[in-house]
């Protein structure tokens, strides 16, 4: 199993598990590019920004469920979900148009919910199995 360590002085350290069963293409070029640097911003209960990794479409939807992490197609972007966005039809997390679904975070999603925005930083964490 690998994980990616999200961190920033608002949030400590925070893991995600890679999904790699349901997007291995996706957790691999994610996983090639880390560390990465990225300035999020909040659109409803989303924070996301733009990354440099170019990637396709791999199992692509638009709704999510709380705590996870996704890959924007239509603007390279990282997206993590921790409620209701503005395209929301349900309680579940929603984009605007389809991405690629690679991780989920482990633990407490509650701590993005006071944010307005977010210098973040993904690392690279465990590697095992």
């Amino acid at each position: 199993m690998k994980t990616i360590v999200l961190k920033a002085k608002e949030i400590g350290e925070i893991k995600a598990k890679l999904l790699t069963d349901t997007a291995p293409d996706t957790c691999a070029k994610i996983w090639e590019a880390l560390p990465l640097e990225v300035n999020l911003s909040t659109w409803g209960d989303e924070l996301y920004g733009t990354i440099p990794v170019d990637i396709d479409a791999e199992n692509p939807r638009e709704e999510f469920e709380v705590g996870d992490i996704a890959y924007w197609l239509q603007g390279s972007g990282f997206c993590i979900l921790y409620g209701r966005t503005p395209a929301s039809t349900s309680a579940k997390p929603r984009l605007i148009s389809p991405g690629n679904l690679f991780a989920r975070i482990e633990g407490d999603v509650s701590v993005f919910k006071s944010l307005k925005g977010l210098s973040l930083t993904i690392e690279r964490g465990e590697e095992s199995g």
